[in-house]
């Protein structure tokens, strides 16, 4: 459920996006607390599913505000807030695995459905970024009396380590004076932040562009102003056709993301590659190194290269990865080769997919909120996809599925550019009869004539 529903709530005012964003971060920590005493799936499932949301709802505010108040600058900011973003789903699993118990999971009456479900728990800590251990399945016996796994305390260590964040949002509330009883003597943040006043102007990060102002979707109603029935009328063909393939491209790219990251270790240790456990369990890890590797040195990249680019390589370099890996299908070394390079080209496609299209669009917040709703729906059916099929046809199918999918991808980015190109046309077409129309109903100047009473010199 991450960033699918949760875009759908955000508005784009200071105060509202960051009031959210502060009970988000400490329902992470309140969620990751309660989390160990849920004994019944059902609570289990709610809790996570609870998660998920405030989870993507995260994702889009942050998204969102970069790109409201950096707008044209704010592609080195969304490169650097995904870098974090990878930098964590690589660190956190390093923190449970040392609770992970590898003697059973249960004191007192365990059954075999207890050895399945330890099976596939420490096998599905395998495909996730953590530095693997050897685990011999051998050694999961359930005779005698199983030790209690200390699983639990990796969830609260991770909430109590989630703490400083809902602190440092309340903190930056209370600097940007939006905090009633607490008023601040201090200068906000944002008047400090040239960059943010240099793109904003003088009226800060809530006030909104001209053109959004004269009709380019904008209006009374904050980012999502520009969905309203009202804004939407008149708007050309290729307007809905820089959202709608801008999310499918992001769509199957973070689907690739979800479903290799989900299933490599499955298509590792399946024939005709075979690999060890311990050596299969690798490759999750090399996958988020390198996606993390990848969005740090696109932070510089984004700099000196416009958005558009990087995409063009980037989406062009996942296709020729898995083209490889489906012709070296053998080749062990290429595997892990092959997987270093794949997390490079995946890395910066979302924020560079972000910035490209609100660049387009001016910046009026709609296009992020559909492209982090896309990007998160394509990562959870896209792995429901791809395992259903590797469940019926093979390991095989899994690079195969691999490559349609960014196949398809960059066919619709392809898209992308062709509703860009007219959307230009678009524009400037409107800017020429503006211009003609001002030309038009310009007043002529009456020329001052001189007074016919003024006094005459005497002779």
């Amino acid at each position: 459920m991450q960033s699918v529903f949760p875009s759908v709530f955000i508005r784009h005012w200071l105060f509202t996006a960051l009031t959210a964003l502060f009970l988000s971060t400490l329902l992470i920590s309140v969620i990751f607390a309660i989390i160990p005493f849920c004994h019944n799936v059902l609570l289990l499932a709610v809790a996570m599913a609870a998660s998920g949301l405030v989870m993507g709802i995260i994702d889009t505010i942050a998204n969102i505000q970069l790109v409201a108040i950096y707008q044209k600058d704010s592609a080195v900011f969304l490169q650097a807030l995904h870098f974090f973003i990878g930098f964590g789903a690589l660190v956190s699993p390093l923190i449970a695995d040392p609770f992970l118990s590898e003697t059973g999971c249960r004191v007192g009456n365990v059954t075999e459905n207890v050895t399945e479900i330890m099976h596939h728990f420490r096998n599905t800590l395998r495909n996730s970024p953590i530095v693997s251990h050897n685990v011999s399945m051998d050694h999961l016996s359930l005779e005698g009396d199983p030790e209690m796994s200390m699983v639990s305390y990796a969830f609260w260590i991770m909430a109590t380590i989630n703490l400083p964040v809902p602190i440092a949002v309340l903190f930056l509330m209370y600097r940007e004076r939006l905090i009633p009883c607490c008023p601040s003597t201090n200068p906000r943040l944002l008047d400090k932040d040239e960059l943010a006043m240099e793109n904003q102007g003088p009226e800060g990060p809530d006030s909104q562009p001209k053109d959004q102002e004269e009709g380019g979707g904008g209006g009374d109603g904050g980012v999502f102003s520009c969905c309203q029935d009202d804004n939407l009328r008149g708007l050309p063909l290729s307007f809905f056709g820089i959202h709608v393939f801008g999310g499918i491209v992001l769509f199957m790219t973070d689907g690739i993301v979800g479903a290799y990251a989900g299933f490599v270790y499955t298509y590792a240790v399946s024939s005709p590659m075979s690999l060890p456990n311990k050596t299969a369990g690798y490759l999750a890890s090399v996958f988020w190194a390198a996606i993390t590797a990848g969005r740090l040195v696109s932070i510089p990249l984004t700099v000196r290269f416009q958005p558009v680019r990087l995409l063009i390589i980037n989406l062009a370099g996942v296709i020729v990865t898995v083209l490889l890996l489906l012709l070296l299908y053998t080749d062990r070394v290429f595997l892990f080769v092959g997987t270093t390079l794949l997390g490079l080209f995946l890395s910066s496609i979302f924020p560079c997919m972000l910035a490209y299209t609100e660049d387009i669009l001016d910046y009026q917040g709609c296009a992020t909120s559909v492209l982090v709703t896309s990007a998160g729906m394509g990562e959870m059916v896209m792995q429901v996809l791809v395992g259903s099929i590797i469940q019926t046809e093979g390991s095989y199918s899994f690079l195969l599925c691999g490559m349609i999918i960014g196949c398809i991808g960059f066919i619709f980015f392809f898209g992308l550019l062709f509703f860009h190109h007219m959307h230009r046309n678009y524009l400037t077409a409107g800017t020429s009869v503006k211009s003609a129309m001002a030309k038009e109903f310009q007043l002529p100047q009456v020329p001052v004539e001189p007074s016919k009473t003024e006094p005459t010199e005497s002779c």
